[in-house]
């Protein structure tokens, strides 16, 4: 809550699959809205549920009280906070900027020092959730930075989110979703691994997640995407090559900690191959194309 005890503003800086659906949520729940994104249709589409538009990421901090990111990657959101255009430039005293996209630990800790330098308060807020989680704003957000300027932004988060936990200081955010990463590539990879054994040898799919998902072996992954992988439906909730990115930074952060990751390390490959045969942009889950072209069988088919 704002002094006055209402609603603080809220600007929100990219509308892709992640940030039209969380705006909406954001609206949903009161809260004034100023958007930009790189693209102008996105824009005018939320502008048409009733937010408002700014011109650029520094106009958006110089509207609102609290500025929110979701963008693909470390590179993106430098851009977008530093230089005469950015957040930065914009940004004031007791200003919270919220940074939900997906970048590395090290960046975020940067951007931080950045930020308090100008006297603001900055969190890194990965998310989990996909699309599905996104719209029906039940997203879990992981949270690096001051344990008291999380407090102040947990109405915000609780527009958006549903499992909101705050891991540590700044970067910690952006640690916690780099093992969130780990471990969702890799249950897409094992999930594969047994659809595509089990369907070959007769069994149908559908009776495999059945089964699977009511014992030690059930995930939320395969509870979100089973069904969609046995249908081949990799319409992008979350696109591969983003994932690929975060298992980049995932190996980068473990390099610099020590930590071998050989897992990671091999579906990074996977990911990275299913990228060179022209698959980046289908949904994660399309890992599953990937075993499926090792056994040269596609669930579904009858030999």
């Amino acid at each position: 809550m704002s002094a006055n005890g209402t609603l603080p503003t809220v600007g929100l800086i990219g509308l892709g699959i992640m940030g039209r659906p969380m705006a909406r949520n954001l609206m949903k729940a009161g809260y004034r809205l100023t958007v930009h994104n790189r693209s102008r249709g996105p824009v005018d589409e939320i502008v048409a549920e009733g937010a408002t538009a700014a011109g650029s990421p520094r106009a958006v901090a110089e509207a609102v009280d609290v500025v929110i990111l979701m963008l693909p990657d470390s590179p993106d959101v430098e851009a977008v906070m530093r230089g005469d255009a950015g957040v930065l430039a914009g940004t004031r005293t007791g200003q919270i900027i919220i940074d939900m996209s997906t970048i590395s630990p090290l960046v975020a800790k940067a951007l931080a020092e950045e930020a308090a330098a100008k006297g603001a308060r900055m969190l890194d807020a990965p998310v989990s959730g996909g699309d599905k989680g996104a719209i029906a704003g039940t997203l879990s957000i992981m949270v690096g930075g001051d344990e008291a300027t999380f407090a102040e932004a947990q109405p915000v988060f609780g527009a958006m989110g549903k499992t909101i936990v705050h891991v540590g200081p700044s970067g910690a955010g952006q640690t916690v979703k780099c093992c969130n990463q780990i471990v969702v590539a890799l249950a897409y990879e094992a999930i594969s691994e047994a659809l595509v054994l089990g369907a070959k040898a007769g069994v149908d799919p559908k009776k495999i997640i059945e089964v699977l998902n009511g014992g030690l072996a059930a995930t939320r992954v395969m509870e979100m995407r089973g069904a969609t992988m046995i249908d081949h439906n990799f319409a992008p909730g979350f696109r591969l090559r983003l994932h690929h990115k975060d298992l980049g930074i995932a190996l980068e952060t473990a390099k610099a900690y020590g930590v071998p990751l050989p897992a990671t390390a091999l579906v990074d490959q996977v990911v990275g191959s299913l990228r060179a045969a022209g698959r980046e942009d289908l949904d994660h889950s399309a890992i599953l194309t990937y075993v499926e072209d090792l056994a040269h069988y596609q669930i579904g088919d009858k030999a």
